[in-house]
């Protein structure tokens, strides 16, 4: 199994975390595909049936020498160095991680699961600004890399085309899940 470390330069600001453990979870996925029609949820008979491989170990270094061990679900082609910042919102991945504020920083999203609701298609452009896809907040994504708890391997939702990871992936984003994103958030 090969490791793909994230690296931030973040200093810590605080006193470090009591949590010397993390726990790592692994993708969520329904075990029942009853969430309405259309819904691309697999049973877990369906996943091992579908061959889907074992992730690719990462890891989060920060500046103070802390290794938080997870999973990759993005990109897995580089290791990144940014800013570790978080956000702490329900809803609204996609438009975070193509707001332009977050450029070039490791966005930690505190919310314990995400991607369940997978993303929307960029072919829609929002009515008022021509040039804007509808769903986003600008027409790529700006950070470095993605911190989450739990990230879904498939998503419920009218309005999505693909999940999160198959979207990282292809914009070249390196993101790690089963990190304990209170303790990062803790420590920057």
């Amino acid at each position: 199994m090969t490791t793909a470390p994230i690296a931030t330069n973040v200093q810590e600001s605080r006193a470090p975390s009591p949590v010397s453990t993390v726990t790592i979870v692994p993708p969520c996925t329904a075990a029942v595909h009853t969430f309405g029609p259309g819904c691309k949820a697999k049973t877990p008979e369906e996943i091992e049936a579908a061959g889907i491989k074992e992730p690719t170990q990462a890891a989060l270094v920060l500046k103070d020498g802390a290794v938080l061990q997870g999973h990759s679900f993005g990109a897995e082609i580089k290791s990144v160095s940014g800013e570790c910042v978080f956000q702490t919102g329900m809803v609204g991945y996609p438009e975070s991680l193509t707001d332009p504020s977050y450029r070039g920083q490791i966005l930690v999203l505190t919310y314990p699961l995400i991607g369940n609701y997978g993303v929307p298609s960029h072919d829609e452009m929002d009515p008022l600004l021509k040039d804007l896809p509808a769903y986003f907040e600008s027409n790529q994504i700006h950070v470095a890399g993605l911190v989450v708890g739990q990230a879904s391997a498939e998503f419920s939702h009218h309005l999505a085309n693909s999940s999160l990871g198959d979207w990282l992936k292809r914009e070249g984003i390196p993101a790690l899940y089963g990190v304990d994103t209170r303790e990062v958030t803790k420590r920057i």
